[in-house]
């Protein structure tokens, strides 16, 4: 990097992006003592249940696996590219690997603490709650999409290739959409298209958590419930 592109880096330049660097991968291990000690202290104490354990385990795995794949994502951005003199980038294929193991993460470890501290509400099977539930589920997925498209857009920096909305430039739809072949290809490599399709995914995720908060004001929930859903509305927004 230096001797291809950054000629006139200053030492304190480079100690910035070192310590940007460092201090992440100490806050990861960090992250992951405060998770695993108190776990192996509650499994030793007896406090936790035989489900529980298993859920427990998973999580330490998950936790291990995330700083491995983090190493994984940055030592692609280490590699010598022969004949290459592009800014050094990590693979954005092991970057959105990275950041969806995360959010999984997050997510279970989320779930398994609000699972222990709140009661679950027993409300009758009715065929709109069911609904609700499902639409609950296909809308989470798609937010889950769509923050991985936005780890594709990291990777290529294809944020910088169109700065203008709801337009792309000129044109709704850009003329080098599917420039390169074979056209999957388009989708995980042209920054172009990886743009549009975060776009695209971006407000379909508000749409769908809009017609979400919508569609439960007309079902009687309870008040925790309700504040959950006006809270993802809320975020969508700010978003």
């Amino acid at each position: 990097s230096f001797t291809s592109l950054n000629h006139d880096m200053t030492l304190p330049e480079f100690k910035f992006i070192w310590y940007m660097e460092y201090s992440h991968r100490m806050w990861g291990r960090v992250v992951g003592l405060a998770y695993i000690l108190p776990a192996a202290y509650f499994w030793r104490r007896g406090w936790l249940s035989r489900p529980l354990k298993g859920r427990v385990l998973a999580l330490c795995g998950l936790v291990c696996f995330q700083g491995l794949l983090g190493w994984y994502m940055v030592k692609s951005g280490l590699e010598e590219k022969p004949d290459s003199y592009d800014i050094p980038r990590v693979s954005q294929y092991r970057l959105a690997a990275h950041l969806g193991s995360a959010l999984v993460l997050y997510s279970a470890s989320l779930w398994t603490g609000l699972s222990l501290l709140l009661p679950q509400h027993k409300l009758p099977e009715t065929k709109q709650l069911l609904r609700l539930r499902q639409y609950a589920h296909g809308t989470t997925a798609l937010i889950f999409l769509t923050a991985l498209s936005g780890a594709f857009v990291a990777g290529l920096d294809a944020g910088l290739v169109y700065n203008s909305f709801p337009k792309m430039g000129e044109r709704w739809i850009p003329d080098d959409l599917l420039a390169f072949s074979p056209m999957l290809r388009n989708i995980f490599e042209n920054p172009t298209t990886v743009q549009f399709n975060h776009r695209i995914l971006g407000i379909a995720s508000v749409t769908a958590v809009t017609a979400l908060y919508l569609f439960s004001r007309k079902i009687p929930l309870p008040r925790r419930t309700r504040m959950a859903v006006t809270s993802l509305l809320a975020a969508a927004c700010m978003q």
